[in-house]
């Protein structure tokens, strides 16, 4: 646990740091500041839109982009999520039903996959539709100077990933019940 409020405050300090010389040079920085385990507690996002092909999740309020991010997906990013194991990341238009502090990927959030067409198509198929599917920070088995990199491959099991300082905004700012599209 000390060890973990030591990394947790180092990681705090580094942003911090950041975000002070995001301000002098104009750099871009995230849209709020870093909250604990209370999502939806700002609520200021409405929608969020997840394009696989682009690697990106977009954040919207009121038809407005308000924070872009860098994904991870699924392991077999092309296609519409059909079975439990297939890797893939769904595509359609979700909810955010649940949030989780105890993640084994820092926080995370649940999207509402399998919703009754997808249960329904994998019963067709004789297969189990899987579930579990999350908008989550990053695996700790990736390496640090992977951090800001990790999007660059496809690592999680059908997840969409961001870093965890992204992840700690996403928090604060999505309540539950808020859309996602996800998008090939």
């Amino acid at each position: 646990m000390l060890r973990r409020t030591f990394f947790r405050g180092l990681a705090l300090r580094g942003l911090a740091g950041w975000l002070g010389l995001a301000a002098v040079f104009g750099l871009p920085r995230p849209a709020r500041a870093i909250g604990r385990y209370r999502p939806g507690r700002r609520a200021e996002v409405d929608l969020l839109r997840c394009v696989k092909h682009e690697r990106k999740l977009y954040a919207y309020r009121q038809g407005e982009v308000i924070m872009t991010f860098n994904v991870a997906l699924g392991r077999e990013p092309r296609g519409h999520k059909v079975q439990e194991g297939d890797g893939r990341t769904p595509e359609g238009r979700y909810y955010i039903t649940a949030a989780r502090h105890d993640s084994d990927f820092h926080l995370s959030l649940k999207i509402s996959y399998p919703d009754a067409a997808d249960r329904a198509r994998a019963r067709a198929l004789g297969v189990h539709p899987g579930g579990q599917i999350m908008l989550h920070g990053l695996d700790p088995g990736i390496e640090a100077e992977w951090h800001d990199r990790h999007w660059l491959f496809n690592w999680t099991n059908g997840c969409i990933a961001v870093t965890n300082p992204e992840m700690e905004v996403l928090w604060d700012s999505v309540a539950l019940g808020t859309p996602i599209e996800i998008i090939a």
